[in-house]
């Protein structure tokens, strides 16, 4: 998640706003490479066409050079990919982008419905982030997205971080029954603080978990960022086997420089392995900045297309 675009939509307002992992394809990944960065030689059309670890593309960071939502979901069907995520609804031509959708027959998987200002993390906000729960679980069932993120805030003078964790559980468990009734789970990332989001309030994986776990709703999950949590703690593994049951999407993007898989030390042929062999069912978001080209830096995608040695 990135805050300064984020925040072109969100500063001075209240609004703030894959598919099954299959053992073929993920095994015979967590024996391969990533795949290289980005090249100047493009990728072929359609090239995550028929890919079965499917992931959804971040239409916000990759751009395409395109200057709307919808038009860039035509970009993303052209490689093939079967889904996109966004972040703040509020706008959008959201008409355009559900007619998108429907002629390329891309799926949305996510959308901000809370982003970091005003924070979560205040009560003074709780019934503005109530009333724009209520707006966004409207949006998420008109263009079809089952899930939402939410994010904390940043800190607050004055304020100790347990008092901030204890009134994001105070709104969460307000929003909860909302998203439960819409049939919307809220997924609440947790972001980095050493490198993106100096002075967020939550970061890492152990107070995520403990804000679910207090929530207590099946509809109130972690947006499971891979990035986030590699720069926050690392063991990457190990976390997300404590976590698991809370666990409700993940989003990838390599470290340093927050690009494709393949172009950092994150070994993400490995991550996909581990994470089929603990049966994840869900989508994997791609929140990551392309390096160069974006088709050129497909590569990675190439070991989970069928037919991958």
């Amino acid at each position: 998640m990135q805050t300064s675009n984020r925040r072109l939509f969100l500063q001075g307002s209240v609004a703030a706003a894959a598919a099954a992992l299959t053992v073929p394809a993920v095994a015979r990944a967590a024996a391969t490479q990533a795949g290289a960065p980005a090249t100047d030689k493009p990728a072929t059309d359609k090239v995550a066409a028929g890919c079965k670890t499917k992931f959804a593309v971040n239409i916000e960071m990759w751009g395409f050079g395109k200057g709307s939502l919808h038009e860039r979901v035509y970009e993303v069907a052209k490689l093939g990919f079967p889904a996109v995520e966004f972040w703040p609804w509020r706008g959008r031509d959201l008409d355009a982008l559900v007619k998108a959708c429907k002629e390329t027959k891309v799926e949305i998987t996510q959308f901000t419905a809370w982003g970091f200002v005003p924070g979560m993390n205040d009560p003074k906000n709780h019934d503005a982030v109530v009333k724009e729960i209520e707006a966004s679980c409207e949006t998420a069932k008109r263009i079809g997205a089952p899930m939402m993120t939410v994010v904390a805030g940043n800190d607050i003078p004055g304020m100790s971080q347990a008092q901030m964790h204890a009134h994001v559980i105070e709104a969460l468990k307000r929003c909860a029954p909302i998203a439960e009734k819409a049939g919307v789970t809220l997924i609440l990332e947790p972001m980095n603080i050493r490198v993106d989001h100096k002075g967020h309030c939550l970061y890492g994986s152990p107070d995520a978990i403990a804000i679910c776990k207090a929530v207590g709703s099946p509809h109130v999950k972690i947006n499971w960022d891979l990035y986030h949590m590699h720069i926050s703690e690392g063991d990457l593994c190990g976390r997300m086997k404590e976590g698991w049951d809370q666990i409700g999407y993940f989003q990838l993007a390599d470290h340093p420089g927050r690009h494709e898989p393949g172009s950092g030390e994150i070994n993400y042929p490995w991550l996909f392995g581990y994470l089929d062999r603990i049966g994840y069912k869900g989508w994997i978001g791609c929140e990551y900045k392309p390096a160069g080209n974006t088709e050129a830096g497909l590569g990675w995608v190439k070991p989970y297309l069928p037919g991958a040695a």
